[in-house]
């Protein structure tokens, strides 16, 4: 596909920075907390976007914060089709990330293998 280089990664970093900015400044529903856009990858054709979010607190926030996204999704949609000014607002998919859950699992884990190494010396 020539011409296209490396434009769905500069679109993808764009909505990342817009999401962040839309759900703290102008989403009000009270479901949404404190949230982070972690990443966000973009179909070639730009038609469809997937936003991953992490967010701090447990399930109860967790599940709150899925909720006032798919509530909001239209809305978010409609205000990055303001400021992008793409030819086509995309489709927007909120996936939760637990890449920080994860990482925490395994410092845990390493954590206790030290720990049961150093009470065997």
């Amino acid at each position: 596909m020539k011409g296209r280089g490396d434009r769905p990664a500069r679109v993808a970093e764009r909505i990342r920075e817009e999401v962040s900015l839309i759900l703290q400044n102008r989403v009000k529903d009270p479901g949404i907390g404190l949230v982070t856009v972690t990443d966000v990858t973009v179909t070639p054709d730009l038609k469809n976007a997937r936003v991953h979010y992490s967010v701090l607190g447990g399930d109860e926030d967790r599940l709150a914060l899925r909720d006032a996204l798919r509530r909001s999704k239209g809305f978010i949609r409609k205000e990055l089709g303001r400021s992008l000014q793409l030819r086509c607002s995309p489709e927007v998919a909120f996936i939760y990330d637990n890449s920080f859950e994860k990482g925490e699992r395994i410092d845990r884990l390493l954590r206790e293998i030290r720990t049961e190494d150093e009470g065997e010396k």
